[in-house]
């Protein structure tokens, strides 16, 4: 399965937020939200969605067995001494134990809850409640491309410790008049890292529209740590090692953190 069609991801995304994904597609996913920042921001975007809905539903009291269990829990032996005094209760409580059984597995379900809710970074770090929260951006490496007339055209992300690419084109792509290849394939915009004390290098492709997803041969973090510029060229060769002449986008690499 290729994701890369937007409507499958944020498809995805509704489903793996909701709980409904389950099995080898929600691992695959989860193996994208690691190292996709778009993925991420579409999760994020649907739990404050379904977040919102949350909070709209009323406030539900908890049944009286469940304070029953806490009572039991935390105060034994009153518990305890309560059934000796006999009924079926105090029968089940004596012989095998299945109310002191239910007590603690309730409250322990109840503390961990709790746990959660209240300091959720000892599960997560903090970076991630932020951006499930929306209060935080994923730490990445961005790049607004433009053309000559400073005109947005090609918007480049990848997260910090990222293996993937994510090209979108933000504004319409002519191309220029060029020869065909050898072989009369039609020329590719091919999008490079230029760091600052070092030869440029190829990160991927761009299409003429939509967007598309690069694999990198290593973390963003090692490739563009002293990556400052990126530039997109026109090339006529299937696997270019220099930058062509026919440069048509620039823009600078920057760190998004």
């Amino acid at each position: 399965m290729r994701y890369t069609h937007p409507a499958l991801l944020d498809h995805l995304a509704s489903a793996y937020v909701l709980g409904t994904l389950g099995g080898g597609a929600r691992r695959r996913f989860e193996r994208l939200l690691r190292d996709r920042s778009d993925v991420q921001l579409l999760v994020a975007q649907w739990e404050g969605r379904l977040g919102m809905l949350a909070s709209s539903v009323p406030v539900q009291q908890p049944p009286q067995r469940v304070w029953a269990a806490i009572e039991a829990r935390t105060r034994p032996r009153d518990v305890k001494a309560a059934a000796t005094q006999g009924g079926w209760a105090g029968a089940l409580w004596r012989r095998n134990g299945v109310l002191q059984g239910f007590a603690g597995v309730a409250l322990g379900v109840i503390g961990t809850v709790a746990l959660v809710v209240a300091v959720p970074t000892l599960f997560v770090s903090s970076d991630q409640v932020a951006l499930r929260a929306g209060d935080k951006l994923p730490q990445a490496y961005v790049g607004l491309l433009t053309d000559a007339a400073g005109n947005g055209k090609v918007l480049v992300s990848s997260l910090r410790h990222g293996r993937t690419l994510t090209v979108k084109v933000i504004g319409p792509i002519t191309l220029p008049a060029t020869p065909a290849t050898v072989a009369g394939a039609a020329p590719e915009l091919v999008l490079w890292a230029v760091p600052v004390d070092g030869a440029p290098f190829v990160l991927g492709t761009v299409p003429v529209a939509g967007s598309a997803v690069s694999v990198l041969p290593d973390t963003s973090e090692k490739l563009l740590l002293k990556v400052s510029k990126l530039m997109v060229t026109l090339e006529t060769s299937a696997t270019p090692q220099v930058p062509s002449s026919t440069v048509l986008f620039t823009g600078n690499c920057a760190k998004l953190w």
